[in-house]
């Protein structure tokens, strides 16, 4: 596809062939990628490392450990193009178990297109990683190197691509995660909340609830009254929130429990708020002295804060547009963008396709924005101007 350019040397919108996109992007919905087989990931890796054969950009693959699939770096820097590096990061694994896809295909009804990781988010890392070959393909130079980098470990918390995440974050001049769009045509996210999740057991001790019922000590009762001061703390707490996902105890109706356990997930706005809430929940007493309580976990993601180099990457954004209406917003729901937003660089999240229903069946993007965003993604990594802009102090 040949992209029009400005005079300004910015990117025609129409000049993107939405259809040709929306067609990539459903042959990467197409390879089933849950985060649980790292086999059916490398198969997409696979694919995606062919399509840059023969073009000038460095591929780095990253084996996968520990259950979790691989990763994948994309580095273009032509010669005579230094800096640090715009750091373009998304992932691969979906939500979905394999099989999905065949009891419930890929479908398209007017300007919706519906498959399983399709939103969340096949198709913002089809749009960064086809970015990047459209601008190689062409021999373009840009302002400064590009990266881009691909991981299969997200959706479960991103265990083994965290260090290289914090790694090339760090040597980054910027970053741009293209997790799924929401609201109107336009918006991004500045800001999201962190992420800490929690294992709280009760340890009692069992008995006969009908001829020693005195003699135990009931964990489930314990955990319970636990439960109601966590949830609790939704009203007390303004910036936290506090949710008890699972709940498990007791072998049958009529013995004492003597263990019970609930999973708890927790959402902080900054990171003040998480160091305090942090030690509060591990420090957390059972109420019954002759039960032990035991806590375990801490901050998967921390806060992605809306800073002063976020608010300049942003208004350097809006100032880009290509006729996109800009706005912001932010989520309680975590990204592999918070992890670059606390090392304190300049980030913008939410760039891939507006839709809705991650995680859901109705999971679909929206066509009419896949053009648009692909212009504005290519605009941010050729222009000088943007660049110079977002990195400037003011």
């Amino acid at each position: 596809m040949e992209i029009e350019m400005t005079g300004e040397g910015l990117p025609r919108p129409a000049s993107f062939d939405a259809e040709a996109l929306a067609q990539g992007i459903i042959e990467w919905v197409a390879f089933e990628t849950p985060s649980e087989r790292p086999d059916l990931i490398d198969r997409l890796l696979d694919h995606i490392e062919a399509s840059f054969a023969g073009l000038a950009v460095a591929v780095r693959r990253i084996p996968g450990r520990d259950g979790c699939g691989g990763q994948l770096v994309l580095t273009y820097a032509p010669e005579g193009v230094s800096g640090r590096p715009a750091l373009l990061m998304g992932h691969i694994d979906t939500v979905w178990a394999a099989g999905t896809l065949a009891a419930r295909p890929v479908r398209r009804e007017g300007d919706q297109l519906f498959g399983p990781g399709i939103f969340d988010m096949k198709a913002g890392s089809y749009l960064i990683t086809e970015t990047l070959r459209q601008i190689a393909r062409a021999g373009l130079r840009p302002p400064r190197p590009i990266t881009v980098f691909l991981n299969s470990d997200e959706e479960i918390g991103s265990p083994t691509s965290r260090a290289l995440i914090e790694d090339l974050a760090s040597g980054a001049a910027f970053v741009l995660v293209p997790e799924p769009a929401f609201e109107a045509p336009g918006t991004v996210i500045t800001k999201r909340k962190g992420w800490g999740f929690f294992k709280m057991t009760a340890h009692g001790r069992s008995s006969h609830a009908g001829g020693n019922l005195r003699d135990g000590r009931s964990a489930i009762r314990e955990i319970a009254r636990q439960v109601l001061d966590i949830e609790a703390m939704n009203d007390s707490e303004t910036a936290a929130t506090f949710n008890v996902g699972t709940i498990q105890g007791g072998t049958r109706v009529n013995v004492v429990p003597a263990e019970a356990t609930i999973e708890i997930d927790m959402r902080v706005d900054d990171m003040a708020t998480a160091e305090r809430m942090l030690k509060r929940m591990l420090s957390r007493k059972a109420y019954d002295p002759d039960i032990r309580l035991t806590v375990e976990g801490g901050m998967n993601r921390p806060p992605f804060e809306r800073s002063s180099a976020v608010v300049r990457l942003y208004e350097a954004t809006s100032a880009l547009a290509l006729g996109l209406p800009m706005a912001e917003t932010s989520r309680g729901g975590v990204s592999d963008g918070n992890f670059a937003a606390a090392l304190g660089l300049p980030v913008l999240d939410g760039l891939g396709c507006n839709g809705a229903g991650a995680h859901a069946e109705h999971e679909h993007i929206l066509v009419s924005t896949i053009a648009p965003r692909a212009a504005l993604l290519h605009g941010m990594l050729m222009s000088r101007r943007f660049q110079e802009q977002a990195l400037s102090d003011g």
